[in-house]
């Protein structure tokens, strides 16, 4: 067996396609039963973002995983598996923990060094253990990733200036607005994502926060925090007659703000431009409303253009990370090597120890001590050549296909216990 992921992310597949395929928090538990009852997986971990989808999963067959995700996202997202089984990435052992480890550490993010994909990934594997979907091989592996999430933003300079998704959405629109000072701003979403964002704008200066959520306490907390307003979904439009910006981050699964609510809501606005933000996927605002005169309406694929240009002066971090990512993957793989092969070569030496001590006591009865010392030393030094390569070999592949492969032939040819 084998560790594997198969995923879609903002650079492998347009907006519209990555947003289908996205699982919202209510549907996860399904979603993990479902793919839990596929014939080739036999643990999983979901991580679902505005910036991806990705399967992680012990296989039982590499190929049948690959194809039970496949068919599991095809179904998701309502598509035919050729509309997008070639924008599909699959990686597995040694790749899928290196890709493991590059998105908790926020190499592999739209906002290089964001800080919110860590928690991401943590609540990911968490709800996943809560489901009973992990076992030893996936919690040892996500319990890694956090580490080496951590690790990176300690010891590289990856995480300064602009860290998350919301502080982009906020720098986007100071920069398309030229400043938020004295602006008025509407935050549609209370979840952290929203509570972030709603920071930033305080940080920025606006004159009023309004926040609209669909549980009115949690929108009512969060705009207390700032000094801000809250209003219920159903205010909405009246608001966006108002104010000058839009920032949506909600989970829903379908728009909450279509074209005829913004129809409405520029003829009131008398020629007032309104600059709207959506970083939701799916997203929140239908994207027809950039057709209308006088609407600037931005997604996550304005933000990832936004979030490219800051890029440059972080380049050397990015290399410094990966330096640090690769050197984990080697201390994980001596970890995953320890786990697994130690226990079984400890079996082995032990049956054979076991075998060695019968024998020379049964040919050993009628020598004198100093002879039978000397039949005992011979054979275990003879023994101990003859294990030296299977052992080296089964550390070398320990991990992999292959050493999933040479571990069960060495419980059957010596009749050791199956591993734990």
């Amino acid at each position: 067996m084998s560790v594997i992921v198969v995923g879609l992310n903002h650079r492998s597949v347009p907006l519209e396609v990555l947003e289908r395929m996205t699982v919202p928090r209510a549907r996860m538990a399904k979603a993990l039963d479902d793919l839990m009852g596929r014939d080739d997986l036999s643990e999983v971990v979901v991580l679902s973002t505005c910036n991806r989808t990705e399967i992680y999963a012990h296989a039982e067959r590499f190929h049948g995983a690959v194809g039970d995700v496949r068919d599991f996202l095809a179904e998701l997202g309502a598509l035919a598996p050729e509309d997008f089984a070639d924008h599909l990435y699959t990686f597995h052992d040694a790749g899928a923990v290196a890709h493991l480890f590059t998105v908790a550490a926020g190499v592999d993010s739209a906002v290089v060094g964001e800080t919110e994909i860590l928690g991401q990934v943590k609540a990911a594997w968490e709800l996943a253990a809560a489901e009973g979907a992990t076992g030893p091989v996936l919690d040892m592996l996500f319990r890694h990733a956090l580490e080496v999430g951590k690790r990176v933003r300690t010891e590289t300079a990856i995480s300064r200036h602009i860290t998350s998704v919301s502080q982009a959405a906020v720098a986007l629109a100071a920069e398309r607005l030229g400043s938020l000072a004295g602006r008025r701003a509407l935050v549609l979403g209370a979840g952290d994502t929203g509570e972030r964002m709603v920071s930033s704008l305080a940080q920025a200066g606006v004159s009023e926060v309004l926040v609209a959520n669909r549980t009115w306490e949690r929108a009512e907390a969060l705009a207390n925090r700032v000094g801000g307003r809250a209003l219920g979904l159903a205010h909405v439009p009246g608001a966006l007659a108002e104010v000058d910006l839009l920032l949506t981050s909600t989970g829903a699964s379908s728009v909450l703000v279509d074209h005829g609510d913004l129809e409405g809501v520029v003829a009131a606005r008398a020629g007032r431009p309104l600059l709207i933000v959506d970083v939701a996927v799916p997203r929140d605002v239908d994207p027809g409303a950039a057709d209308l005169e006088g609407v600037t309406l931005l997604d996550m694929d304005d933000l990832r253009a936004f979030a490219e240009r800051g890029l440059a002066e972080r380049r050397r971090e990015v290399t410094r990370a990966r330096d640090l990512i690769d050197d984990e993957v080697c201390r994980y793989r001596e970890a995953i090597t320890a786990r697994q092969v130690a226990p079984l070569v400890t079996a082995l030496r032990r049956r054979v120890d076991e075998r060695c001590a019968a024998e020379v006591a049964r040919v050993g009865r009628d020598l004198e001590p100093a002879q039978r010392a000397a039949v005992e030393a011979a054979v275990r030094g003879v023994v101990a050549k003859l294990l030296h390569e299977p052992t080296v070999r089964l550390k070398g592949s320990a991990g992999s296909p292959r050493g999933e492969r040479l571990s069960e032939a060495l419980r059957d040819l010596f009749d050791l216990p199956t591993a734990d």
